[in-house]
């Protein structure tokens, strides 16, 4: 693999693949398919590949210090075993029918941090546009408990990433903007938000992470083609092109963490451009030549 040239390396052929991490213990990558119901773990070295079938929509997923999982569905915060049943820690907002879980990663306190929107997916699974900004940030500590993190309201929450200076970098994708606010392990609350990476032309923010040297890696979905690494005060650093045109989830694998891997979606797409390009939905894999940092473990 060349470094910063983008390859497909296996066809999930995902609606909507997301919240991918790599699991250093078993040297493998998961990841969810909201729309597709299901939950994939790889083995990027072999090929081998397994994948379980969720109730509902699957919106997201954490590693346990345990070994097992923990879930976001529609509404509820799961643990999992990698099989067997989903069992129930929290509901978030089970006042509020009408929103959804996205966004959720593991911080580094050990809880488990959620974002909500208006559901945008109807009874049949198609697109269903989003009328206001119903949007919020939740954190669920091991024991269940969960707490506001913010009075903020977002379009579509995504992207989690807590910054080497103690910030948390997050994102609203329907504003083409990631934020940046002040965060403190001792108290959860968040301060005041402010614009981290605004307006970038290309795309809108989704999934990123972060690399050793400090840098986000930012998936540009709907069109964007591409990741962006965004330097610690905001600036553009670089551009990777991505053989996809909705890169959803990236992530630091393989034994040394220097393996940047990227899942995408095809929600929305139409028949004849899949046809044309069946790789999207996919999951990808460049060497940016840098080096990831192990994920967060809840518990």
């Amino acid at each position: 693999m060349n470094e910063m040239e983008a390859a497909l390396i296996f066809e999930a052929r995902d609606v909507v693949g997301e919240s991918l991490i790599w699991d250093d213990r078993r040297g493998r990558l998961v990841w969810v398919d909201i729309i597709g119901r299901r939950i994939h773990r790889l083995d990027p070295s072999t090929g081998g590949h397994e994948s379980w079938s969720t109730p509902d929509l699957v919106t997201s997923v954490g590693l346990r210090r345990d070994g097992g999982a923990i879930v976001g569905l529609r509404k509820e915060v799961a643990l999992w075993d990698f099989d067997g049943a989903f069992r129930t820690i929290a509901t978030i907002e089970p006042d509020r029918p009408a929103t959804r879980l996205n966004e959720g990663a593991v911080a580094p306190d050990g809880s488990f941090w959620v974002g909500t929107m208006a559901n945008n997916i109807g009874p049949d699974d198609a697109p269903v546009a989003i009328a206001r900004d119903e949007g919020r940030l939740y954190r669920v500590g091991p024991d269940g408990e969960v707490t506001s993190l913010s009075e903020d309201r977002f379009g579509i929450t995504n992207t989690m990433v807590w910054a080497t200076d103690g910030r948390f970098i997050t994102a609203d994708t329907t504003k083409n903007t990631l934020y940046s606010y002040a965060w403190d392990k001792s108290a959860p609350r968040l301060g005041k938000p402010r614009p981290f990476f605004p307006d970038f032309g290309r795309g809108l923010p989704d999934g990123s992470c972060l690399d050793a040297e400090g840098y986000i890696w930012n998936c540009r979905v709907v069109g964007g083609s591409c990741l962006a690494r965004i330097a610690p005060d905001g600036s553009l650093d670089r551009i990777a092109e991505l053989p996809c045109s909705w890169p959803t989830s990236c992530a630091f694998g393989g034994e040394n963490l220097d393996t940047l891997f990227v899942t995408s979606a095809r929600f929305t797409m139409s028949a004849d451009h899949l046809e044309a390009n069946p790789q999207e939905g996919g999951l990808f894999a460049l060497r940016p030549g840098v080096q990831g940092a192990p994920a967060n473990r809840f518990g």
